[in-house]
């Protein structure tokens, strides 16, 4: 990772300038990406304008910037790379409430958090394992919560453990997680061995829900008499497009409006645990790749002394 300078961007028509007041590293994502732990031929996103071109270095990458329209000083989200100062379509702003610009950065999490849970469906006083107390894990639990499930977080950290119990989630270490055969696990760990381990926690016709982006690192599943007898579903969740059972009711347009106003709810400003000057990118960088204690969200704070990029 380095820090590179470009020529000022000059807006064409239909585009504003954006002076970025912070940014937000995915500790998922991006620390795969830090790794080339994904497909180098892979593109970097058919869904979002300003991440061309594949995973094959060097690249320009992140997708979570909040600043300030240049001409007028509004707060707004913006889908883009780490960059400073960036010019980008009116249409591609999304206005942002009064809410904490670092908080606002979790934006794109909160969406997949949200669509994670659109995914997981009616559940009433049902029992959901989460496996997983990252970021996206935490917030998957407290939006499955609201929608009626009961989430039982397991996450093998003591500390983030503590950090999801300090926000009313309810924990387990993994090796303490009882067979007690419920209909959902959603897998939320980043870990390979996990969708395994996960299967056994099922219920006769249950569904893992895999909301883990695992790059290029193998995942073994145990196929065999268990899954095959148990009408296992195991089934993927995305949040870059809204699934076709839920298009009579959800839009991205409506998913996007929903997880703005989450932004203002949800505990988001406790997740924030880590600022970085941007200049020191590389060792944000370095410690989300190292899993830093206590880490749960790096956000790199940006100066207005020149027009920079990650």
């Amino acid at each position: 990772m380095e820090i590179r300078e470009l020529p000022a961007p000059r807006p064409a028509a239909g585009e504003v300038l954006v002076r970025t007041v912070c940014s937000g590293i995915s500790g998922g994502t991006e620390r795969l990406v830090y790794r080339g732990e994904v497909p180098a031929d892979l593109a970097l996103d058919d869904t979002i304008d300003a991440l061309g071109g594949t995973f094959s270095y060097p690249f320009a990458y992140g997708y979570a910037c909040v600043g300030e329209v240049a001409e007028s000083g509004q707060a707004v989200f913006v889908f883009h790379p780490h960059q400073d100062v960036f010019a980008a379509r009116a249409d591609d702003l999304i206005p942002l409430p009064g809410v904490d610009p670092a908080s606002a950065t979790l934006l794109p999490l909160v969406e997949t958090a949200l669509q994670v849970t659109l995914d997981a469906g009616t559940g009433y006083r049902d029992r959901v394992v989460v496996l997983g107390a990252g970021v996206l894990g935490l917030l998957t639990g407290l939006l499955l919560r609201r929608a009626g499930w009961r989430p039982l977080i397991a996450e093998p950290q003591a500390w983030r453990r503590a950090v999801a119990s300090s926000l009313g989630a309810t924990t387990v270490a993994p090796e303490e997680l009882v067979k007690d055969e419920v209909p959902l696990v959603i897998d939320a760990s980043g870990n390979p061995d996990a969708p395994a381990m996960a299967l056994n926690l099922l219920a006769h016709e249950g569904t893992l829900l895999i909301a883990s982006w695992f790059g290029t690192k193998p995942v073994v599943l145990p196929l065999g008499g268990a899954f095959h007898r148990r009408r296992l579903t195991i089934r993927s969740t995305q949040v870059s497009t809204v699934p076709a059972r839920l298009s009579g009711t959800w839009s991205r347009s409506r998913r996007r409006q929903e997880t703005v106003e989450l932004l203002t709810e949800l505990p988001l400003a406790e997740l924030c645990t880590h600022v970085f000057d941007f200049g020191d990118a590389a060792e944000a960088f370095r410690a989300v790749d190292q899993g830093k204690p206590g880490l749960m969200h790096a956000v790199l704070n940006y100066d207005r002394s020149a027009v920079r990029d990650l």
